[in-house]
C-alpha cells in the first residue's frame, strides 16, 4: 500500500501565551495555506529562532498548542549550534534550549527544540491495511529518480482524524531528491 511522502520544513507551534508575548496581547494565527493533516494550517505569523551560531526565519503552524515546541531538520540545529535531539513532535523534556523573537516580543525557550523524527499518520482502517499499529517503527521504501532509498526508524501514529502520509524533514527529502510528488511503501524484513 503507497502511500504519499511530504517534506515538513521547519516551523513551530506556539502555545497561546506565548503567540501573545511574541505578537501582542489578542493575537491569533491567520491562514496561509491549509496543510495535509485536517484543521493543520501554514500560518503568515513567523519568528525568528536565535542560537548560540545564528538566527532563523521559522513559519508557525497552526492551530496553537498546549507548549511551544519548535521542529528544525539537523542542518539546522548544526547551523544555530543547537543540540537538538531527534524526537517525536510534543517530546520536548529535555530537548535544545532557545530564544525566539517575534514582532512584539521574545522568548527564551529552556526547552523545546527538537529534530522531527519521521512519521506516518494513518487513520485506524489505513493501518489495519498496512499491517501496523500505533507507535509501530518501520521501515519505508522511497522510489525515486536516482536516489531511492529506505527510511529506516519511521514511527507510525495512528489517529481516526489523520490522513494517510508520511512526514520527513528538509534533510531526509534532500537525501533521496523527494522534490515534488513522492510516494512510499512500507517494507517488511
Amino acid at each position: 500500500m503507497k502511500f504519499i511522502v511530504e517534506t515538513s520544513a521547519r516551523h513551530g507551534h506556539l502555545s497561546d501565551k506565548d503567540l501573545e508575548t511574541l505578537f501582542g496581547k489578542g493575537a491569533k494565527l491567520t491562514v496561509k495555506k491549509e496543510l495535509s493533516q485536517p484543521n493543520q494550517f501554514a500560518s503568515n505569523e513567523r519568528v525568528t529562532l536565535v542560537g548560540p551560531k545564528g538566527e532563523m526565519k521559522v513559519t508557525i503552524l497552526g492551530p496553537t498548542r498546549k507548549a511551544t515546541q519548535v521542529e528544525i531538520s539537523m542542518t539546522d540545529a548544526r547551523t544555530l549550534g543547537l543540540q537538538a535531539p531527534v524526537r517525536e513532535s510534543g517530546d520536548i523534556a529535555g530537548s535544545a534550549p532557545c530564544k525566539l523573537i517575534g514582532p512584539a516580543g521574545e522568548l527564551e525557550l529552556s526547552e523545546g527544540v527538537i529534530v522531527a523524527k519521521r512519521h506516518i499518520h494513518a487513520q485506524p482502517e489505513d493501518a489495519e491495511k498496512m499491517g501496523v499499529k500505533d507507535k509501530d517503527v518501520v521501515s519505508v521504501k522511497v522510489e525515486t529518480d536516482g536516489r531511492s532509498l529506505i527510511f529506516g526508524d519511521t514511527v507510525v501514529r495512528v489517529h481516526p482524524t489523520y490522513l494517510l502520509a508520511m512526514h520527513i524533514d528538509t534533510d531526509e527529502s534532500n537525501a533521496a531528491s523527494a522534490g515534488g510528488v513522492v510516494y512510499g511503501e512500507i517494507v517488511k524484513g
